[in-house]
Order: structure tokens, then C-alpha cells, then sequence
């Protein structure tokens, strides 16, 4: 009797309840594991967009470091919709420049209804090929073709965003008589600092206002910001 007994399997009701246990058991690590899946991805898009807005205030700042101030040709004008930049070439060019535009676009079907956009040109090497992507510039922040959005990049959706400059001892609004002193001259004239305001829209991973202050790096000390 007592060799019987130990030979004999499980039952039908014990292998069912044994098969619904390990099923239970598999169903909550199968969650456990999509949620932590799930949480990755969503930190990983998080960091992915703080980089490109990182990436994208580096090029500002690189911009802004590398101005060409040469003779009768502007190196700034900000008109309240577009920055114009006249810049040197980066590297492997050795000579030239190129023109960089920046300009906040609208856009319905974006967060905040529009986007933070960089334009450049290609590298110039004479006054006519330079006044030419000048222009084109301005006409990109306007009524952009097709042509000209090949030079462009989307950086960051934006609410929207402020530039200030420090010239005689305060910062101001570029466009105001302080600023502009009521002269071309002086309007196209390197400020000496710049203050970059930028509002980011809700449902991005860093919402709010932020700022970004940059100094001319040929500043003395005497008109210290």
C-alpha cells in the first residue's frame, strides 16, 4: 500500500492549479517587465530632447563666438522675427564666411505652436555671394521655398522667445531707440552682450521660461556687462 501511494502522480486538479500559478506568475513578470521597457524609453526620449536642446544653445553661443565684423558688411541685424548672423567657417575652410539665421516659426501641430530653426548658407568668399544669402535669409524666415529649407534644422519646439542686448551699460530691447540709437550704424553693430530668452511649452521634458546670457568675447573690462 505504502509503495502504491509514493508512485502515484498528481492529480488532474493539482496539475491545473500548478499550470494557473505559473501562468499568474508569468503574466506579472511580463508586466513588470513592459513597465520598466516602457520607463526606459520614456527617459531615454527625455534625455534625447535635453541633448538636442543642449546641442542647440551650443550653436548659439558657437555662433555668436565666431562673428565676422568686417568692413561694410554687417555681422548682426535682428528685425523682431529673424537674427541675421555673419560668421567665419568652421573648419576645414580656411577663409570665408557664412551668413546663420535663427527665427522662431509657427507652427499649429507642433508643442507650444512652433519651432526654434537655424538656417546657414554655405561658405562665402566674395561681397556679392554674401549679399546674396543675406537676403535669402531674411526671405527664409518669411515665405521659406523649398530651396532655401535645405539649409535649415528644426532645434526645439517653442512657445515663443525674447532677445535682449547689453549696449551702454543696461540690457535693452534690440529694437528700442536705446538700443538702436536711431542709427543703421549702430543697429548693425555687435552688441556687447546678448540675452537669449527661450519658452518651452508644456510636455516637454524642461517647460518654462530659460535664459542664456552671452558676453562678446572681445569685451574689456571698461563696459562690463
Amino acid at each position: 500500500m505504502a509503495r502504491r501511494s509514493a508512485e502515484r502522480g498528481f492529480t488532474l486538479i493539482e496539475v491545473l492549479v500548478a499550470i494557473a500559478v505559473m501562468a499568474l506568475m508569468a503574466l506579472m513578470s511580463w508586466r513588470g517587465i513592459d513597465g520598466m521597457l516602457r520607463s526606459q524609453t520614456t527617459l531615454q526620449a527625455r534625455a534625447n530632447d535635453i541633448r538636442t536642446l543642449q546641442a542647440g544653445l551650443a550653436q548659439w553661443q558657437t555662433d555668436l563666438d565666431q562673428l565676422a565684423e568686417l568692413g561694410g558688411t554687417p555681422g548682426w541685424d535682428w528685425d523682431g522675427k529673424v537674427l541675421r548672423l555673419t560668421r567665419l567657417a568652421p573648419p576645414p575652410a580656411t577663409d570665408g564666411v557664412r551668413v546663420v539665421a535663427w527665427t522662431w516659426r509657427q507652427d499649429a501641430g507642433r508643442p507650444g505652436g512652433g519651432d526654434w530653426l537655424r538656417w546657414q548658407s554655405g561658405t562665402l568668399a566674395t561681397r556679392d555671394a554674401w549679399q546674396r544669402a543675406w537676403q535669402d535669409a531674411r526671405l527664409w524666415s518669411q515665405t521659406a521655398t523649398a530651396d532655401l529649407r535645405r539649409g535649415e534644422i528644426a532645434l526645439y519646439p517653442l512657445a515663443g522667445w525674447q532677445l535682449y542686448v547689453h549696449r551702454g551699460g543696461s540690457w535693452v530691447n534690440p529694437l528700442s531707440s536705446e538700443s538702436s540709437g536711431n542709427t543703421d550704424t549702430m543697429a548693425a553693430r555687435v552688441p556687447d552682450g546678448v540675452r537669449l530668452q527661450l519658452d518651452l511649452p508644456t510636455g516637454t521634458p524642461v517647460a518654462g521660461r530659460i535664459g542664456l546670457d552671452w558676453v562678446r568675447p572681445t569685451l574689456s573690462g571698461s563696459g562690463g556687462t
